[in-house]
């Protein structure tokens, strides 16, 4: 389906589980889809534990772009996808989360969606070469429990375990999280289990 925002319309794709119990609300970094390995392993975790997954194309990879543009116009869009799914499934906890930038955009957006967790896969905590550049705030001012995987050959950096609820580094995994996606879909299975009360 399609839901228009103020930064054009964003494709979603739902898996619904039967007496649904949760409702994780995925989305891509800068540069990919919504069928990253690492998406594609959570996805998988959560329809397990009967949850309904739905996976953001946000508006500007749908538009065919690349860089998502301004911060402010891309987590207005966001939320508005988000309280577009929370009217379809309203009686259930939301957990929203993303890969990369969608990870940042999940983060920055939980407080005002009401999350009950965030679900940060590969969070770019600063530019490759550029430690000084961090991003850590972002994690640190979610208003909710985040959860970060990252590999441990990120070129983007490791969140330092103070920055996160938790922080699950993999061993051997860059920024892709490909190698071995099973591990990711492992790593937050427990806090799905958990949110989902």
């Amino acid at each position: 389906m399609e839901i228009e925002t103020v930064a054009g319309p964003a494709a979603v794709v739902v898996d619904e589980a039967e007496g649904a119990r949760l409702l994780v609300v995925l989305t891509h970094g800068s540069n990919g889809s919504v069928d990253a390995p690492d998406l594609l392993a959570v996805r998988e975790a959560a329809l397990g534990l009967g949850a309904v997954v739905a996976r953001v194309t946000q508006p500007f990879r749908l538009a065919g772009r690349r860089a998502p543009g301004s911060a402010v116009k891309q987590d207005a869009a966001w939320i508005e996808v988000v309280e577009s799914l929370r009217k379809r499934y309203p009686e259930v906890p939301l957990v929203q989360g993303g890969r990369s930038n969608g990870a940042r955009v999940a983060c920055r957006t939980a407080a005002r969606t009401g999350a009950a967790g965030v679900l940060a896969l590969a969070f770019p905590l600063h530019p490759p070469g550029k430690p000084e550049k961090s991003r850590a705030d972002e994690l640190r001012e979610a208003g909710a429990p985040v959860v970060v995987v990252n590999g441990d050959r990120d070129p983007f950096g490791v969140p330092a375990e103070r920055d996160a609820t938790e922080v699950v580094t993999l061993p051997g995994e860059r920024h892709d999280l490909a190698k071995d996606p099973a591990r990711v879909g492992a790593a937050v299975e427990p806090w799905l289990r958990r949110w989902r009360g």
